[in-house]
């Protein structure tokens, strides 16, 4: 056999490999689903995917998996460019073992991930699986922990994006957790640890697998997913968009953009957008799209925790965080929910170099029985942590309220924020004039003969005296008050200044922050 032969019939078996089993790619769309392939079409720069270990087979025999050695072991490996910066990657092929993860299929998975590392570069997963592949037992299991173990270990490193495509039970759904962004499709995307099988057998409750763990279910009421789309297109053009707001690793800089959107362009909008009663409610997404570049931003988190808003978006075409209170939910308060999903945001964009921007108007924590049983003092504590422990620009900006602990919490200049900027209808204090009154001059409204009259004279003398728009930057806890329609140019100015910024902390293996 000349050396002809042999490059011809390595091109047969390629090209058997990527043609697949018709009569398995036929039923993988009959369910909506597109095969890992036309995936990876989609999510890289045409013609750039390189792939490895494409020959790849296991080795297991015993309970038939001796008569069936197909290649790739139902995963596909390799790396390429979106928008020229290089990604890894690794796809699970349900067509092959439904997806399911055996020894040869974990080895290559791990090595895509150290090359991940090594290389400095995102990873993405693109999930689709059955889970522990049962023929091959604990060696399936052990390789669940090695992918766990670097997805610990590349954490804050490089960015991990995991995008789910099917269904992923077990503790296989432990490796999307633990990365920085999870992706859901609706109808064909499942997560779970139990599956309603289990917990009808379990519990006696009867519920769909996407009752159970969905893509709406895990986006609005778990919080485990970030995004949530349609349809696979759309989610991997979106995965896409995502990289292209991220550095490569923690000691590149997000890729800056050029962009059309004047930086000195005034707000003007902003002065009818946001009423100046305290006690009425606005949306707080259209002050974030008069602020940054040509009204984009990419919101994570987008259904889950609504009283705040997280989001990833430019200015100047600079790659910011931006983290909001939203007065039209829940008048925008700091609860369980929502100062772990704000915590964790801070902590992202804090690992790969984002500045951060938040824009204050909070009454304050959200009172209550529950919120107390349910550990709000802990919660509330990974956001206050994850301020305090962030290097990266800072800035706040105060538009309405900023009451209790919750100002404090919320980037304060006493816990660090670079810059302090407020609108002139800012009012920083304990708490609401109205339950201060109440509070320090309980004994005086009770004993007057018009405790109403008296009451209201109170509030208006606390309000002239001590939350009047110029208190708090009279005593430098606020750097200046500007007028509402300068806010873009204002925090454009700031982060430039803040660009070169260099802040340690103190030398420590990590942090201990209250999980």
């Amino acid at each position: 056999m000349t050396m002809r032969d042999r490059v011809g019939e390595l091109a047969l078996i390629r090209a058997e490999v990527l043609e697949g089993v018709p009569r398995a790619t036929e039923a993988q769309h009959a369910k909506g689903k597109l095969t890992a392939r036309e995936r990876l079409s989609l999510l890289f720069d045409e013609g750039s995917f390189t792939e490895i270990e494409q020959l790849r087979r296991h080795r297991a025999t015993g309970f038939g998996l001796e008569a069936k050695r197909p290649y790739t072991d139902g995963v596909v490996t390799g790396w390429g460019t979106v928008e020229g910066r290089t990604v890894f990657v690794f796809a699970h092929d349900f067509r092959i073992f439904g997806g399911a993860l055996g020894e040869a299929h974990a080895a290559k998975i791990h090595k895509i991930m150290d090359m991940a590392i090594a290389a400095g570069a995102p990873l993405v997963s693109l999930n689709d699986g059955a889970g522990a592949r049962i023929q091959e037992g604990v060696s399936a299991l052990a390789g669940y922990g090695g992918i766990f173990q670097r997805n610990t270990k590349a954490s804050g490193v490089i960015p991990q994006i995991s995008v789910m495509l099917g269904p992923c039970a077990g503790g296989a759904a432990y490796s999307p957790a633990l990365t920085d962004f999870v992706f859901m499709v609706r109808e064909t995307s499942q997560m779970f640890i139990t599956g309603p099988d289990v917990v009808k057998a379990v519990t006696g409750e009867e519920i769909t697998q996407n009752g159970l763990g969905g893509a709406d279910v895990h986006a609005g009421t778990s919080g485990v997913a970030h995004f949530v789309y349609d349809d696979e297109e759309t989610c991997l053009a979106e995965v896409r968009y995502l990289l292209s707001m991220l550095p490569a690793n923690n000691r590149e800089m997000p890729p800056a953009a050029h962009s059309a959107d004047p930086a000195d362009r005034r707000c003007e909008q902003l002065l009818e957008l946001v009423p100046l009663d305290g006690g009425r409610p606005y949306d707080m997404h259209e002050v974030i799209a008069e602020l940054v570049d040509d009204g984009e931003y990419m919101e994570v988190h987008e259904t889950w925790a609504t009283s705040v808003i997280t989001a990833l978006a430019r200015l100047d075409g600079q790659v910011v965080g931006v983290v909001a209170n939203q007065p039209r939910s829940f008048a925008g308060v700091l609860d369980i929910h929502s100062s772990e999903k704000a915590a964790r945001f801070v902590q992202m964009c804090d690992a790969f170099n984002i500045p951060l921007v938040t824009l204050v108007d909070v009454p304050g924590f959200l009172p209550g029985v529950d919120q107390e049983h349910g550990g709000i003092i802990r919660h509330g504590a990974k956001l206050l942590y994850a301020y305090c422990n962030a290097t990266v620009p800072r800035v706040q900006v105060i538009l309405r309220k900023a009451y209790g602990g919750a100002y404090i919490v919320m980037d304060s200049r006493s816990i660090g924020t670079d810059v302090s900027l407020a609108w002139p209808t800012n009012e920083i204090a304990v708490m609401g004039a109205e339950g201060a009154a109440n509070v320090v001059f309980r004994r005086q409204i009770q004993a007057a003969d018009d405790p109403e009259a008296v009451r209201a004279q109170l509030v208006k003398d606390y309000k002239s005296e001590l939350m009047h728009p110029y208190y708090a930057v009279e005593r430098g806890l606020v750097d200046d008050v500007i007028d509402p329609a300068d806010t873009r140019s204002a925090l454009i100015r700031a982060l430039s200044m803040l660009r070169g910024k260099h802040a340690s902390l103190p030398s420590r293996k990590h942090g201990n922050p209250p999980m």
